[in-house]
């Protein structure tokens, strides 16, 4: 009997988390600049005293300025609320806007990009994306060594046809600069509506001149699983045959988003390569950013037969363990999993589960480095708080966030290679599972 996918093993909060390697958010509120001067300084190491030095040493550079260790008035907010009621240039500033970019600030004080305050429309465009349907450029934005960066172009989807790369970096958005924009900022001008125009001024890596790439935004919608033909094409799940295997009895299935729909596409795709009796599986999470966490579960519960697939570090200490009951009916067939820099959450949840209990060989690059965990918090006006309280382990208590998931064997794809349509890590997939040297 086929497992119900939609079954929920944990209580009704964990039905809210979800996996994400970037604030995919859309948030259109004013910030109060004060709410980003909070946060605390980062800890650096202090430098060696046998080092030699040219000169004397910073000292107390992890130290909390002393106005953050002195008690405040909360009647000093609403002093600052009535200032700007009162004497403000312009007179049409709504209470509501000043309500909602008062708890946008707020949240933004920890300098944490991935916690985030969503007023009751961003909520529901958030909503949408996490549904696999919206409109914009489809493509996957966060901050990588604190530079706003194109983590995926989803496939087929106008960023892809433009030609944005993952590790892009953005530099400007209809010619406004990005160095200090807000991520959540940044993704709410480059979403739109289908049919309008927007700029994104680049830096590719390898490149010493920025260049300019016009994109017209479309709807979005997200097919989260397919396949390859034999040419090397792709197809969607439902045109699954014999094509399906790159080799000799190697089946290759391309992961592209952990979603809503995942799972019913998941098990059609499935279905239908186990009757060909593959000799091997290619699963390709490349460039996959993440998505819902129990459906990466399922997804790794195909090879990981009733085991803890992920642990869930809370900020008290406690491990909450992550396990699917599925029937396992992968665990026997030979697999590599592709990675590249773009896979990151939930994508790093499959491959290090996979690589932990030896059930797939993990080729290409070390991957994003995106393992806390969110969960969104309701609140009763229709606004939320998307906040991180835990971080990811793997089975083997190894940490994925800020670190990664390091492949079995490390495959680059070279520019040459790029330029030449040569996909040297898919080349490897087959040369390990046809049993090369």
């Amino acid at each position: 009997m086929q497992p119900n996918i939609n079954k929920e093993k944990k209580p009704n909060r964990f039905a809210r988390i979800f996996l994400s390697s970037y604030s995919v958010i859309f948030l259109m509120i004013v910030v109060f600049v004060f709410g980003f001067a909070l946060g605390r300084v980062p800890a650096k190491e202090k430098a060696d005293k046998n080092d030699s030095q040219a000169g004397g040493e910073v000292l107390n550079i992890d130290k909390l300025p002393d106005f953050l260790n002195e008690d405040v008035d909360f009647r000093e907010f609403w002093e600052v609320w009535k200032l700007l009621k009162s004497e403000y240039l312009k007179t049409d500033v709504a209470d509501t806007q000043l309500f909602y970019g008062a708890m946008a600030g707020m949240v933004a004080s920890l300098n944490d990009p991935y916690t985030v305050f969503f007023d009751p429309e961003v909520r529901k465009k958030f909503e949408e994306e996490l549904s696999g349907s919206f409109e914009g450029i489809g493509a996957e934005i966060g901050l990588k060594d604190g530079q706003l960066t194109i983590i995926a172009p989803l496939p087929g989807t106008p960023a892809d046809k433009s030609g944005l790369k993952p590790m892009d970096k953005v530099l400007a958005i209809d010619g406004k600069d990005t160095s200090v924009m807000a991520v959540d900022y940044a993704v709410s001008i480059i979403r739109g509506e289908k049919g309008t125009e927007v700029k994104l001024t680049i830096l590719r890596n390898g490149d010493s001149e920025p260049q300019e790439i016009k994109i017209i935004r479309d709807k979005i919608e997200i097919d989260s699983v397919k396949i390859s033909s034999q040419d090397g094409t792709s197809d969607d799940n439902g045109d699954v045959d014999s094509n399906i295997f790159v080799a000799d009895g190697i089946a290759y299935v391309q992961l592209m988003y952990f979603n809503e729909n995942t799972m019913q596409d998941w098990n059609e795709t499935i279905q239908k390569i186990l009757l060909l009796s593959p000799k091997g599986i290619i699963l390709d999470l490349r460039n996959n950013p993440g998505g819902f966490l129990q459906t990466a579960v399922e997804i790794a519960g195909e090879w990981v037969d009733g085991q803890p697939v992920v642990y869930e570090k809370m900020r008290s200490g406690t491990r909450l363990s992550h396990g699917s009951d599925r029937v396992a009916r992968l665990a026997g067939i030979p697999t590599v999993v592709l990675v590249n820099r773009s896979s990151a959450s939930a994508s790093e949840i499959v491959a290090g589960a996979l690589q932990d209990y030896g059930k797939a060989t993990i080729v290409g690059e070390v991957t994003f480095g995106k393992g806390s965990v969110q969960d969104l918090k309701e609140l009763p006006d229709g606004s939320a708080i998307k906040m991180t309280i835990a971080e990811w382990l793997t089975p083997k208590d190894r940490q994925i966030n800020e670190v990664g998931i390091k492949p079995d064997v490390e495959v680059f794809i070279t520019k040459e290679d790029a330029e030449a349509k040569i996909d040297s890590q898919l080349n490897k997939a087959i040369e390990i599972l046809q049993g090369k040297k």
